[in-house]
């Protein structure tokens, strides 16, 4: 099988992180794509997130949503694990489960950007191939000179897909300020967020 795993916070799972997971299905030609909200993300404060089971069960009702529903997973790998959420780790673990599959860590291009920063990055490679999938307008050449950098520890696979250019941390602001966000989030996200009445104690 070709499988794909995708992690972050998802602090809320919004259009964008579904877009990127699609996008990777299909050009892909992916089998399963597993998103896995991060216990203790190395890269971000904890200070502003959602519970793990509210982030949990939003991505399970985005990706229930989507057009790949049969093919999106949701995996409480990281969640469970009692350490900080490196991505060695993660693939590691997929590299244990599926021994005889190609694996892809699909990232956003914020992420390439900043890759040889990660921890154990090089080993990463070794197991999985990168598929990139840009975030930003314009900046697939910048994408492209990384991935050629970076092309002596493993492959990278840089998408031409146009982005869809969203902010957690803005969504937040606005859910904060009781903004319509319904044209960012799934429906079902959107509810689940107003009835927990979730991040309307961030400023």
């Amino acid at each position: 099988m070709r499988i794909g795993v995708y992690g972050g916070s998802f602090n809320p799972v919004h259009n964008g992180h579904i877009h990127l997971a699609e996008t990777a299905a299909e050009e892909l030609s992916l089998d399963r794509v597993y998103l896995m909200p991060s216990r203790i993300s190395p890269h971000r404060s904890s200070a502003e997130y959602a519970s793990a089971g509210d982030r949990l069960e939003m991505l399970r009702l985005a990706c229930r949503g989507s057009r790949y529903s049969g093919i999106l997973r949701v995996s409480d790998y990281e969640l469970r694990a009692e350490r900080v959420s490196y991505t060695i780790y993660t693939a590691q673990e997929f590299r244990r489960r599926f021994p005889e599959d190609e694996l892809f860590l699909l990232i956003g291009s914020d992420m390439l950007l900043s890759f040889d920063r990660w921890y154990r990055y090089t080993e990463i490679m070794e197991i999985m191939t990168l598929a990139v999938i840009s975030r930003e307008d314009g900046d697939v050449s910048e994408l492209e000179e990384k991935a050629a950098e970076l092309g002596q520890y493993g492959k990278i696979i840089v998408s031409k897909a146009a982005p869809v250019v969203i902010s957690s941390t803005e969504l937040r602001k606005k859910i904060a300020k009781n903004e319509n966000c319904s044209c960012y989030l799934d429906e079902n996200v959107v509810k689940y967020i107003v009835q927990k009445n979730l991040y309307h104690t961030q400023q």
